[in-house]
């Protein structure tokens, strides 16, 4: 989780020089090339790996750079994107059939406070299109995340350098038809060494640790147990912010991450301080 809060500064960063449709299949090429060659094929379906690969690259990092580029900031983005835990909930109950009991909806509720106290002290500075595109985000990465789920145990690093081919391709496609050969061409000869850095972060550190961890998580534990964590993500987003933009913390937002975290202690702890105590 402070891997993915810190990212959503460097993805701004990063977005100054690159268009964020290139800047997505630099990151999932990165992420496949050249592991693959030494990393074996995931033992599942391939359109299992496919469908991940373009819910999680195409659809959720489409939209997300797409949308932090100028249509929504990037702690909002931050805290907007987490809604894909209620949409992982909601799915994980209608096509798995997981049951969600009744903490795990006071742990939602009081995360949700939450993130409504960081919604209600935004400036506002978003539009429709970009609520839109992050929302669709959201749902791209709930909809992976089941897709993993359902892969079972497979070798989970093997399984997102695979995976990152079926969206590397998309991307460039998309790219191409929507930022045309010249922005491309003008973007990767003035990217500096930062903007790689950049690139290589979100490939490495985000794509190939972090959604392997996740997917790890994910394929162990019911879905409704792991995705409320992805609610670290704004509070370390800020934090990031703080520590290397300058952003001051003020009261409202400690007690908005003190409400996460009160949320995710009750998610986590409850079943563990009921089995104890029961027995």
């Amino acid at each position: 989780m402070v891997v993915w809060g810190s990212n959503f500064v460097v993805v701004k960063t990063t977005l100054h020089q690159l268009p964020p449709l290139l800047m997505a299949a630099l990151r999932f090429a990165l992420a496949a090339f050249p592991a693959l060659l030494w990393l074996p094929r995931p033992a599942v379906d391939w359109r299992n790996v496919a469908a991940y690969g373009f819910l999680i690259g195409v659809v959720q990092f489409s939209c997300l750079y797409t949308a932090i580029q100028g249509h929504i900031t990037p702690g909002l983005a931050s805290l907007v994107v987490q809604t894909q835990a209620f949409f992982t909930t909601g799915l994980a109950m209608y096509f798995l059939r997981e049951r969600v009991q009744a903490f795990q909806w006071g742990a939602l509720c009081l995360a949700m406070c939450g993130l409504g106290l960081i919604a209600w002290h935004t400036d506002g500075d978003t539009s429709l299109l970009g609520l839109v595109l992050v929302l669709t985000a959201a749902l791209g990465w709930s909809s992976g995340t089941l897709v993993c789920k359902q892969a079972g145990g497979v070798n989970l690093l093997s399984y997102v350098v695979w995976s990152s081919v079926w969206a590397t391709f998309p991307l460039l496609g998309l790219s191409l038809v929507f930022e045309g050969w010249p922005a491309i061409q003008e973007a990767l000869q003035q990217a500096h060494a930062l903007t790689w850095a950049g690139v290589a972060w979100q490939a490495w550190a985000n794509t190939l640790f972090g959604y392997a961890v996740w997917g790890w998580l994910m394929a162990r534990h019911p879905a409704a147990t792991v995705a409320p964590l992805s609610l670290l993500v704004p509070v370390f987003g800020m934090a990031s912010s703080a520590l290397l933009l300058g952003e001051p913390l003020p009261g409202w937002k400690l007690g908005a991450a003190a409400l996460v975290m009160a949320g995710l202690a009750l998610n986590v702890l409850w079943p563990r301080w009921r089995a104890r105590h029961a027995g």
